[in-house]
């Protein structure tokens, strides 16, 4: 059985548990995460038996690469097979799936909630013949949040690739260049080692912008300042990094110094403690406390992390009110920050698996203060 034959089988124990007969997958990834399939306008059906996946002419021979190996030699079918309908052209997707729900008599159906425009909910509500269209809780993401052996090791090389790329960059840093022509040589050097793109669009923020947790890389050189924050990630095959560094271009205020180090120590508190059973919220918890002792609390206004994977934000969240505790096969980021308007900020991000023993830093990055001091070429 494949992978991705297992995840559907998975899924339909959640479908189970919910008394619905089947479920309706119209969020992109996790269509991706259940088939492997990398296109889009495509949906996916599976019920207690099978699966439907409803796609176009355009991805016909993409889905047979991608897909298949799904069923016995007899192509018999199976729980875990996978069956395909290709819509005609000019037939639309949605009109397609509610054909082969009313064939299917189905009583009940779990929709995704989250990704259904009010339009969509009408028409399966009108012309499904479905009676009970049940929004779901998040069942394909449930699975998406413990990763298997595979997806830990495509991480770990998104994540070798993005401090490849970030590495490169740093060496090359000028006083003359922007923060967007550092984002963007982010972006060309992640595809030309091989990833598929940047996870987000790079934050490049240079000096007061970098007390801007989501700044946009704008004209701001980089020598105008004597730091500047980059926060970037790599995909690959479809998973995606995301860590951040402050980098040091000359003599740095006092006041920089010791926002950064206690930045440090939080993050470092915070991972120290991760383990399977610790309760996500105690994790923020600890980073947040070393922050508000320093007498910094307010300027730490964002969760401590989030999780990684097909999505740059996943479940589980870090954060205030999350009483989840940690599982082995989780990856995360921990990314403590503190801002002060009008004169920078400071934060810290690495990515970290959850093993059975404890945790594993999947990024190397040096952390230290001095390690990430740089003089800038000419």
């Amino acid at each position: 059985m494949s992978r991705f034959a297992f995840r559907r089988d998975q899924l339909r124990k959640r479908v189970a548990s919910a008394g619905a007969n089947a479920i309706l997958i119209t969020n992109p990834i996790n269509v991706s995460y259940l088939t492997g399939f990398t296109g889009d306008d495509s949906y996916l059906i599976v019920d207690l038996d099978g699966g439907l996946f409803l796609s176009d002419p355009r991805y016909e021979e993409q889905i047979a690469m991608e897909c298949f190996g799904e069923q016995d030699a007899r192509g018999s079918k199976t729980p875990s097979h996978l069956e395909v309908w290709i819509r005609k052209p000019g037939e639309l997707l949605m009109d397609v799936t509610c054909q082969k729900l009313r064939r299917s008599g189905y009583d009940s159906i779990l929709i995704e909630g989250d990704y259904l425009s009010v339009n969509m909910h009408r028409q399966l509500s009108e012309h499904s013949g479905v009676r009970d269209l049940i929004v779901g809780d998040g069942e394909v993401e449930a699975l998406r949040v413990i990763k298997d052996s595979l997806e830990i090791e495509t991480l770990r090389r998104a994540v070798e690739l993005a401090e490849r790329v970030f590495t490169s960059v740093r060496s090359q840093l000028t006083r003359r260049l922007s923060e967007l022509d550092v984002a963007n040589e982010i972006d060309r050097l992640v595809r030309k080692l091989g990833g598929s793109g940047c996870s987000f669009p790079p934050i490049v923020a240079v000096g007061a912008r970098a007390a801007l947790p989501h700044a946009r890389s704008g004209r701001q050189l980089i020598g105008s300042s004597p730091f500047l924050l980059v926060d970037w990630g790599a995909t690959l095959e479809g998973y995606r990094s995301d860590l951040t560094r402050v980098v040091m271009t000359s003599k740095i205020p006092a006041k920089f110094g010791r926002v950064y180090e206690t930045v440090l120590a939080a993050q470092q508190a915070a991972i120290a403690a991760m383990k399977p059973g610790v309760l996500v919220s105690e994790i923020d918890s600890i980073a947040r406390d070393v922050i508000h002792r320093a007498g910094m609390g307010k300027r730490f206004n964002h969760g401590l992390g989030h999780g990684i994977g097909l999505a740059i934000h996943e479940a589980p969240r870090l954060g205030k009110n999350q009483d989840r505790p940690l599982e082995p096969g989780m990856v995360v980021t921990v990314e403590p920050g503190v801002y002060y308007p009008g004169f920078g900020g400071v934060r810290i991000e690495d990515d970290v698996l959850i093993t059975n023993q404890g945790c594993e830093l999947l990024s190397t990055l040096p952390r230290e203060m001095e390690a990430n001091q740089v003089q800038l070429l000419d």
